[in-house]
């Protein structure tokens, strides 16, 4: 069937009637808007994120499974962030003419089917047709009790610096489908990530972190997003960055800057966050249960940025992650 004989209603029917109904959904879609009820004593987080073809993905080196789960992690990714459970989301899609509805299938099939996971409810979203290339809309509804939200502006001289999971894998990974690889742990890693929710609501129920952050840009520019709301510095080391297997495996071949991936590289959609020394035990324990590894980089300063190489030296830094307009 062509998206034309379809139709944008057709296409609308076909998502709706997919979706199950679950607690806090009034209405659900199909009316001009949603009616949600949030849990009694919860503030609501909301964030919304655009993936656009030639920008965010090429469609020649991802399948719409894939692309339908990682268009939902990176906004899940955000209330991790925050501490929060995910409840509700929004999907609009600006679609090409001739993209085929089997695609389409498979896409919403990859979203649900995360969205299943993390039991989020889809109640509604929009959809038009692109003259251009395929642009993915995603906003998400999540909740927390407003004592345990967590922002990126409460860490403090003297804690320390934690991140979840390696560092540097997805950007190996779209290294790697660049030049042909399809398969690897490092591949998947950049076409699939995996959110970190459930680590993001022990950390925030364990009341761990003082400022946390998702590793979407990179390592330095989202440590430096925190830095700059905290009005604090950090001092990183190399030594002790989270590197995978196949990430170290090919160090030799990554260039003059073989830190440059996990340092900058961005993706990797891990949780970076702050905590007092002393509650080091207490991070280790709430994570234990979900196996997510977890390691201290470093630790919080007055001021300024230092990320410091194995034998001490300070090492010099030319790209810190990812920016749009830049």
């Amino acid at each position: 069937m062509r998206l034309k004989e379809l139709g944008e209603f057709g296409l609308i029917d076909r998502i709706a009637g997919r979706v199950p109904r679950r607690a806090g959904v009034r209405i659900g879609i199909g009316d001009d808007a949603a009616a949600l009820e949030p849990s009694p004593g919860c503030v609501t987080l909301v964030t919304t994120d655009m993936l656009l073809e030639g920008v965010h993905f090429d469609l020649a080196l991802c399948d719409p499974l894939t692309l339908g789960r990682k268009s939902l992690s990176v906004n899940l990714s955000d209330i991790a962030a925050m501490g929060g459970r995910p409840r509700h989301c929004l999907l609009s899609l600006a679609v090409p003419h001739d993209l085929p509805v089997e695609f389409l299938d498979r896409f919403i099939a990859g979203f649900l089917e995360r969205a299943a996971e993390f039991e989020v409810t889809l109640v509604g979203g929009d959809t038009c047709a692109s003259r251009g290339g395929l642009v993915v809309a995603v906003t998400v509804m999540g909740e927390q009790r407003p004592e345990r939200v967590v922002t990126r502006g409460g860490a403090r001289p003297g804690d320390l610096v934690f991140v979840t999971g390696t560092l540097g894998d997805s950007a190996l990974g779209l290294k790697l489908l660049r030049q042909g690889e399809r398969q690897g742990g490092a591949v998947l890693k950049h076409l699939d990530p995996p959110p970190r929710v459930r680590e993001g609501l022990a950390l925030a129920e364990a009341e761990i972190p003082t400022a946390m952050i998702d590793v979407s840009d990179g390592l330095l520019a989202d440590l430096g997003h925190i830095l700059d709301l905290s009005g604090v510095g950090a001092r990183l080391e190399l030594a002790r960055l989270p590197l995978s297997p196949p990430l170290t495996a090919r160090t030799p071949n990554l260039g003059a800057d073989p830190f440059l991936l996990p340092l900058a590289g961005g993706e990797d959609y891990e949780l970076l966050f702050t905590a007092p020394p002393d509650r080091q035990g207490a991070a280790q324990s709430a994570l234990a249960p979900l196996g997510t590894r977890l390691s201290v980089i470093g630790e919080i300063t007055a001021e300024g940025m230092r990320v410091i190489a194995g034998d001490g030296s300070d090492y010099p830094v030319a790209v810190r992650g990812y920016n749009h307009f830049s």
